[in-house]
């Protein structure tokens, strides 16, 4: 059974989605940092590039954001195109000279303000990835405002189903619009899918309301906080509970599950501790291993994977496995576990793109063939993002893609170590903050420490606390009911701290 784990803190939101009590997938929030995935803009194009099909447009952030040709909605360059075909009426456009006469100068002209809505983070040097090709997500529907087309998830395998869920959308939607039909609308009564979408259909109208009114560069809508979108994208009849440590965010959780899915309201749980939520469950452990190039097989096995600028490059080992039978099966036996832990892996660290896996040479075809079919059986049951596998080679090595989706988990908690030249990793200084200051609160909580107190951290830490967490560390002496006197402390290093009792 799934557990979903919420830890909220003045500084951080962190959700922790566990399966069998082993951790499948991991969020963080910051509380003072921003993002941008899924938000829509006014967004004002800068510059066209017609010879690599992009514009750049300014959504009022340091880097312009940039959206390809590919991101453009059909029926939007459709119309832009057409206005440059004028020797053609509409109806003697064929699809064919449509389709190679598409370009983005004649979709788009320098100055002109359009919506767009952000597909993924700025990375480095580059900015926000957009597109005019809308979603916006419900509980049981993803609603498409202009791409009219019905898809159904392929989670949901009964064709008596799949039908009665399409023809319920199709009666459902407005003219001009679809919708991705998601796992968790499969059985639902249409009265619960209705609701759904009627509320998608109100956002998508109030942003058209904000667009017209709104500066180039403003910001016009954004997704909901991140531990109501992991109860709206997780919460299902396999979850056993939803626990927070927090009162105030139990209340909230608690009447928007009521409200949407109330069978599931019941569920929601408040925890105290001490322990902590993530100790308690050592959600901590299991994410410091998840930052660890070698991973541990139960049998003995281990799989070794490293990511590179190119592509993650995955290496199974036997180790200290050995079996009681045959090699070939000792092999078999060792690739599968290792295949199911990979599929484990890669949706807990989030990495996408180019993977190469090389699992133990297997002499036998049919050996090879199970290999294959049970790695892709665990793709699709295991990880809601689509990839692509070959087939083992004779070498057993398998190529594979998965689609990106936001930073993996390496990039969201280390820095690029300067000491080793990027062999290595170590944890960023934000994160060691947050680390102090979980186990600060621990320790404070424990040993009933009360009055003023004294937290030395390493000088690092102390310059991000100070010009960053400062409202952090007010919510923290409110919550433990004491005074926190920051110092800094040229002798502690990585994430060593001190707690005593000012003087």
């Amino acid at each position: 059974m799934k557990k979903i784990l919420i830890n909220k803190e003045a500084w951080q939101t962190r959700v922790a989605v566990l399966q069998d009590d082993k951790l499948q997938d991991i969020y963080f929030d910051a509380t003072n940092k921003q993002y941008l995935e899924r938000t829509f803009f006014k967004g004002r194009v800068s510059k066209v590039l017609p010879g690599i099909q992009t514009a750049f447009v300014d959504i009022g952030q340091n880097k312009a954001g940039f959206l390809h040709i590919t991101e453009i909605d059909r029926a939007l360059a459709t119309e832009k195109t057409l206005e440059f075909l004028e020797e053609d009426s509409e109806e003697e456009v064929s699809a064919r000279k449509l389709k190679s006469s598409l370009d983005i100068s004649k979709i788009f002209t320098e100055n002109e303000d359009i919506l767009v809505q952000v597909i993924k983070e700025p990375i480095h040097e580059k900015g926000a990835k957009l597109t005019t090709c809308f979603t916006l997500p419900g509980k049981f529907v993803v609603l498409m405002p202009n791409i009219p087309q019905i898809g159904v998830s392929r989670k949901i395998e009964d064709r008596e189903e799949r039908t009665r869920l399409k023809e319920l959308m199709t009666a459902l939607l407005p003219e001009g619009m679809g919708a991705i039909i998601r796992t968790t609308a499969e059985g639902r009564p249409a009265r619960d899918i209705k609701r759904d979408l009627n509320v998608l259909i109100s956002t998508w109208n109030t942003i058209n309301k904000k667009f017209k009114k709104a500066k180039p560069g403003e910001k016009i809508h954004e997704d909901i906080p991140l531990s109501f979108r992991v109860i709206r994208d997780h919460l299902d009849e396999d979850v056993e509970v939803v626990i927070t440590d927090d009162k105030e965010n139990q209340q909230k959780i608690h009447t928007l599950v009521k409200s949407v899915t109330p069978e599931f309201a019941s569920k929601v749980r408040f925890y105290e501790g001490p322990p902590s939520l993530f100790n308690r469950f050592e959600v901590e452990k299991q994410i410091d291993k998840a930052l660890q190039k070698k991973v541990f097989l139960k049998s003995g096995g281990s799989v070794i994977i490293e990511t590179t600028e190119a592509m993650t490059v995955i290496d199974v080992n036997t180790g200290k496995f050995t079996g009681s039978g045959k090699m070939e099966d000792t092999i078999l036996k060792t690739n599968l576990e290792a295949a199911e832990e990979i599929v484990t892996q890669l949706r807990l660290r989030n990495i996408g793109g180019l993977i190469v896996i090389d699992f133990i040479d297997m002499s036998i075809s049919s050996n090879r063939q199970k290999l294959s079919r049970f790695l892709e059986k665990m793709l699709k049951e295991r990880d809601k993002y689509q990839s692509v596998t070959l087939k083992v080679s004779e070498f057993g090595i398998v190529q594979m893609t998965r689609k990106r989706s936001g930073k993996t988990l390496m990039q969201q908690l280390t820095n690029t170590c300067p000491t080793c030249s990027s062999i290595g990793y170590i944890k960023s200084t934000s994160t060691l903050s947050f680390d102090i200051l979980y186990k600060a609160k621990e320790d404070i909580k424990r040993n009933g420490l009360s009055g003023s107190l004294i937290l030395s951290v390493p000088l690092k830490v102390f310059d991000h606390l100070v010009h960053n967490e400062y409202k952090a560390i007010l919510q923290l002496e409110k919550n433990l009911g004491c005074k926190i006197v920051l110092e800094g402390n040229e002798q502690l290093e990585s994430a060593q701290f001190n707690v005593k009792k000012l003087k």
